[in-house]
């Protein structure tokens, strides 16, 4: 009955058009009254409590120089450099797009971000050069998701924070499953870019390749001391996420010079906008959590998934199909905030690494952003495009699939995502 009325209130509250912040605060008085429980003050403390964390101020930063990089010249800069190093290969355009979201992906951390630049920078070079409008959104949607795996990720940060489990452990245990994801698509591409009869740009010369490295050197050097800082215990990813911030913005005013203080104005409101919304999902989530953690759920859904218990495999199957069942029909934040602390205790009884369990489920819920009906970055390249939302998710189709397919391959070979952690670890 209590799990009832949790889910029969929020989605109730969500299909009523409500937003989903107030959804979550609303299915935990839901809950307060059902556990006799309702406190207006419990309440306030727990949605206070809930934003009051060091480590999320990483998640504001992370937004803001993922906007800097758009508006200051950095995006355009590594996408050309992918343009001079694969872009003369047959669907030579389809690989630029892939390289230059894996090389974003470790800038920024923001799907939305990475994605609109791509979009706005690849869609209509794309068209011009005879590939399909559909198909050629569908990848660059595919290639965006790479963000919330590859290190810095908005998405391990908010997963660090609800699980309580190491951010820097979960970076460096995101590299090389968010470069097979990249690869994955970069397949399906070729798949698709074989039975299209377009004609691929001349090969850049060495003297054109040097000179698009060297432009793109600064921007490409800040992974690097993001990476290294973690790994040589320089700063914490919260301080990593400030020097990123402070790095792009010296890099697009005072090297690139592409940014005036105007901008830099709009820059700031756009990221205070996108890191209030996500900010305010996190309080009103710390109240479910509370109530979830009051009610004892996580102990009962252990015993629904007493069968599956003694296979950590067949457990992570139900765990990812679940995950991608909601992923349909919520976005990636509230999904990680609802539930990871239904969750966590789960893994942890079945004696499931914390840290893979938390790749796979920020790979999974990465995914989700494009997943019809809801898919958030289908709805960005859609706007960016101008088109119909049922075109793009005809054209991500291949593209989700091969995405799916590596998620249940690390689902199968734990050791692709524990070894090469272990190795950057040490």
């Amino acid at each position: 009955m209590t799990v009832f009325i949790f889910l029969g209130s929020l989605l109730a509250a969500m299909a009523l058009g409500i937003p989903i912040a107030y959804s979550l605060l609303l299915s935990g008085v839901a809950l307060m009254y059902h556990l006799d429980l309702f406190d207006a003050q419990i309440l306030a403390q727990n949605v206070v409590n809930g934003a009051d964390s060091f480590p999320l101020l990483a998640v504001p930063f992370f937004m803001l120089a993922g906007e800097i990089m758009n508006v200051g010249g950095l995006s355009k800069r590594i996408v050309n450099l992918a343009l001079t190093l694969v872009g003369h290969r047959r669907g030579g355009l389809g690989f630029v797009a892939i390289v230059a979201a894996c090389l974003l992906a470790a800038l920024s951390g923001s799907a939305v971000a990475d994605t609109a630049a791509l979009a706005a920078l690849l869609l209509p070079m794309m068209v011009r050069a005879g590939h399909d409008k559909a198909r050629a959104a569908g990848l660059i949607a595919s290639a965006g998701i790479i963000a919330p795996v590859i290190p810095p990720s908005i998405g391990f940060v908010i997963f660090g924070v609800a699980a309580n489990v190491s951010i820097s452990k979960l970076f460096l245990a995101g590299i090389v499953p968010g470069l097979m994801l990249g690869i994955g698509i970069a397949v399906a591409w070729w798949w698709v870019a074989k039975r299209e009869n377009v004609q691929p740009p001349p090969k850049a010369t060495g003297a054109e390749r040097a000179k698009a490295f060297k432009e793109s050197l600064w921007a490409l050097f800040l992974p690097v001391i993001v990476l290294v800082g973690l790994k040589m215990g320089v700063f914490t990813p919260t301080e990593a996420a400030v020097v990123a911030a402070v790095y792009a913005l010296f890099v697009a005013m005072v090297v690139y010079r592409e940014m005036n203080f105007a901008q830099l104005y709009q820059v700031f409101v756009s990221a205070a906008k996108t890191t209030s919304v996500i900010m305010f999902l996190v309080a009103a989530a710390m109240v479910s959590a509370w109530l979830i953690t009051v009610a004892d759920l996580p102990s009962k859904l252990v015993s629904l998934l007493e069968p599956f218990m003694g296979n950590q495999t067949l457990l992570l199957i139900a765990i990812m199909l679940l995950v991608m069942a909601v992923g349909t029909a919520m976005d990636m934040t509230p999904t990680i905030l609802i539930l990871t602390p239904v969750l966590m205790p789960v893994v942890k009884a079945a004696g499931i690494d914390p840290v893979y369990f938390g790749v796979l489920f920020i790979i999974n819920n990465a995914i989700g952003l494009i997943t019809p009906p809801v898919g958030t970055v289908l709805n960005v390249v859609a706007g960016v495009g101008k088109m119909k939302m049922d075109e793009v998710t005809r054209g991500v189709l291949p593209f989700m699939t091969a995405q799916f397919i590596v998620m249940f391959l690390l689902v199968f070979f734990p050791s692709l995502v524990l070894v090469p952690m272990r190795w950057f670890a040490n």
